[in-house]
């Protein structure tokens, strides 16, 4: 069978979580959307149009089966608390989950198929679609969980031309009863912006995605605590992250200048040293300043940042508010 033999593949390739669902619209998700719009809950990085969040046939007009298949990131070493979520610390997750994926392709094009392969590069709703297909269970911290891994992997799908055996059991409406985490509000409890709580999320004002956000308010500022990039607060509590298996995917093994102390070298980097260091991250994309910006934060905390010199008006302007904050 094509599945099994797809599945024989990716398992050649070191991968072995993954699910397939018939290719559709997910109008089940539509009113969902609609609704956190309405709300204000939508951030700058989500795509405004909902047909193409919905509409799988916008990226492959003749799909006929989606394919969702989890990286897993987590290695086993101990990993330095400098303030960069543990997802960042090794390769470019974009490109090596993009590699993986055109070499399933070129195989499933060798069985006779079309393929085109998507990781961050569509809108479609991965983790819905990871959920679907039976990768994993999206938990109460609203990431998706998957049985041998936890939580800390990535998602890539493949859209093929192909008729696969859907392996969907589950709806949209299982998803709100939390089977898998019960009575358990260790998320809820650690969040430190209360991004996630049983009434509703709010990913505004989630700490990973304000580590991001190219303007931040003073209070959060603070909030941030020390984060340069991302953050783990509701993975690190969860019972599915323990005892779980390791990453046989060595490009995400922690570059050594990654897994240190490394803030006063990213608050007075300059272009070609991120070229060659923090670029090739999966932090990367957002750029030097934002990263050099949550360096400076994180040492404020505990150092006189007066004398950083820096030709950027966007990174004086933070330095400044940080010193007069000080002041107070």
């Amino acid at each position: 069978m094509i599945k099994e033999d797809i599945i024989k593949f990716c398992n050649s390739l070191g991968l072995d979580t993954l699910g397939f669902i018939k290719c559709r619209k997910f109008i089940e998700l539509k009113d969902f959307l609609l609704e956190r719009k309405a709300k204000g809950l939508q951030n700058e990085f989500e795509e405004d149009d909902i047909e193409k969040r919905i509409n799988p046939f916008l990226y492959m007009e003749e799909g006929k089966t989606i394919i969702s298949i989890a990286f897993p990131y987590l290695h086993d070493v101990e990993y330095y608390d400098n303030g960069f979520s543990v997802y960042t610390r090794g390769m470019d997750y974009h490109k090596v989950v993009k590699s993986y994926l055109s070499k399933i392709c070129e195989y499933i094009e060798s069985l006779g198929g079309k393929a085109a392969a998507f990781v961050d590069n569509n809108f479609l709703p991965e983790r819905y679609i990871a959920y679907l297909a039976g990768v994993g269970f999206i938990g109460k911290n609203n990431l998706i969980i998957t049985k041998k891994y936890g939580s800390f992997v990535f998602l890539g799908e493949i859209i093929t031309d192909l008729e696969i055996e859907s392996d969907e059991k589950r709806s949209f409406k299982d998803i709100e009863r939390f089977e898998e985490c019960g009575e358990c509000t260790n998320c809820y409890k650690k969040c430190p912006s209360k991004a996630i709580n049983p009434y509703r999320k709010n990913s505004n004002i989630c700490l990973s995605y304000l580590t991001q956000k190219k303007e931040l308010e003073d209070k959060h500022i603070k909030l941030l605590d020390g984060r340069v990039f991302g953050c783990d607060s509701c993975q690190k509590p969860c019972p599915y992250n323990e005892n779980i298996s390791y990453s046989p995917i060595k490009e995400f093994y922690p570059y050594d200048f990654m897994n240190k102390d490394n803030t006063e070298e990213l608050a007075a980097i300059g272009n070609s040293g991120f070229k060659e260091s923090f670029l090739k991250t999966s932090c990367g994309w957002r750029g030097k300043n934002v990263l050099k910006r949550n360096a400076i934060i994180r040492l404020s905390r505990d150092k006189d940042i007066s004398n950083i010199k820096t030709d950027s008006p966007y990174l004086n302007e933070y330095i400044n508010r940080l010193l007069k904050d000080n002041e107070i």
